[in-house]
């Protein structure tokens, strides 16, 4: 899995009905950091698109003719989000138990495909941003996926350190080091270390690559 600093991420759909695949693909391309493939009308062919293309994302149709989409959701080996009007509990459990990171139920309009769309990106933020995970951390990356550990939610409902950790940096006029972050909130590095990352995968900080004394390279953080 590779990290995403710059660029766009690459989402493949998959659907049967060409003016649902282009509605969906204009809605992708509509959200900055989001870059649609062409869309595959025939699943039979999506496992060498997949291998050729590379995409970052699937938004892959349940029913679909030749295979369904639950039939080719094992076989991707690339994250993916089902999508279907078919909302029948045993479909939900199928597609959850063969690999779908999230269900979105059609018709949907921008605004939520916008949401999981984003919610996935921090997800795989954070999750490239991290080193060995902590079972809050991984209960963080759940939460992410499903759009509930936003931005907005950085603030009142998250935990004591982590608003320390927010409003540190927040109150400083120049980027802050995790050094400066972990002795100005009076934690250790390390924990400085995973809320400053939890909170740029948030979006609600921004990670800049600045030089320390010696010339290294330092991660320095600011507020958005």
């Amino acid at each position: 899995m590779s990290g995403k600093t710059t660029g766009n991420y690459r989402v493949l759909i998959v659907d049967d009905d060409f003016r649902v695949g282009a509605l969906h693909a204009e809605m992708v391309n509509a959200l900055p950091g989001f870059q649609a493939l062409e869309p595959v009308q025939d699943p039979r062919v999506v496992p060498k698109v997949v291998a050729a293309q590379k995409p970052d994302l699937v938004l892959l149709d349940l029913y679909l003719p030749h295979v369904s989409g639950l039939e080719l959701l094992p076989a991707l080996g690339v994250d993916a989000i089902m999508i279907s009007a078919a909302t029948e509990p045993e479909n939900i459990s199928q597609a959850i138990s063969r690999g779908a990171l999230s269900f979105i139920i059609k018709p949907f309009g921008a605004k939520t495909l916008s949401s999981k769309l984003k919610g996935w990106a921090r997800y795989r933020r954070q999750l490239e941003g991290a080193g060995q995970l902590d079972q809050q951390g991984i209960d963080r990356l759940y939460k992410t996926l499903q759009g509930v550990d936003d931005a907005a939610a950085a603030g009142a409902s998250a935990a004591p350190t982590e608003q320390a950790v927010l409003a540190c940096v927040k109150q400083s006029a120049q980027p802050m080091s995790v050094a400066e972050v972990a002795e100005a909130v009076g934690v250790a590095r390390a924990t400085a270390q995973r809320y400053l990352a939890a909170l740029v995968a948030n979006e609600a900080l921004e990670l800049q690559l600045g030089y320390g004394t010696r010339g290294r390279p330092e991660h320095r953080y600011i507020s958005r």
